[in-house]
């Protein structure tokens, strides 16, 4: 019988108050070794559930995430790889400020991570823009750029697991390396501003 596992999910974002197409989080879900007909994908506008068995590695990875603030699936664009899913979720509302977290609830999540490779400060991210995530190309749905996914098969996430890594979240504390954007504590005490751009020291991002 395959183990099931949490997958490693990094993340990084951009903001725009007048671009949907620079407003969007980066998220990719580094799952090895999963073909496209093992995957299962249930995006919502509040969330996503995942789950991917490797025949070869003999694992089953699952995940769910309930974003902070709401993204527009229609909008939104997927690419599969051997190594990874990545995704490019447009957010829904327009603004110039980042997201402080990737996911409702602050707690930490043991797997979740900033993907340094993407992440850029929020008041340099206008510089980085133009040449990033060309895979994902212009336009055109998720269905399209999912290696042969047929989405009308995903529905409703049907037999996805819930709550994945819930019972770990507490005691994993060791994601020091995240950059700085997380903290409600931190959010709170920085005046009633509420439209200022994130503190970019308030501490480790983990969601």
């Amino acid at each position: 019988m395959s183990a099931t596992v949490t997958p490693e999910v990094l993340w990084a974002q951009r903001s725009s108050l007048a671009d949907p197409e620079k407003n969007f989080i980066y998220l990719t879900i580094n799952v090895p070794d999963v073909p496209s007909s093992n995957i299962k994908l249930d995006l919502t506008p509040t969330g996503l559930s995942f789950s991917g068995h490797s025949d070869s590695l003999k694992k089953t990875y699952a995940v769910d995430l309930e974003f902070y603030a709401e993204i527009d699936p229609d909008a939104s664009r997927v690419n599969h790889t051997p190594r990874d899913v990545e995704m490019k979720l447009i957010k829904k509302e327009l603004k110039e400020e980042y997201w402080p977290r990737l996911l409702k609830e602050s707690k930490r999540m043991h797997f979740l991570k900033t993907d340094f490779d993407k992440w850029v400060d929020e008041d340099e991210q206008h510089e980085a823009l133009e040449d990033e995530f060309s895979q994902f190309g212009g336009g055109g749905g998720m269905g399209g750029d999912f290696g042969g996914i047929d989405f009308s098969k995903l529905g409703g996430g049907a037999g996805l697991p819930t709550g994945l890594g819930e019972e770990e979240e507490e005691e994993d504390s060791d994601d020091d390396d995240m950059p700085a954007l997380e903290g409600e504590e931190d959010e709170a005490a920085s005046k009633p501003a509420a439209d200022a751009a994130p503190q970019a020291d308030e501490g480790k991002e983990v969601a």
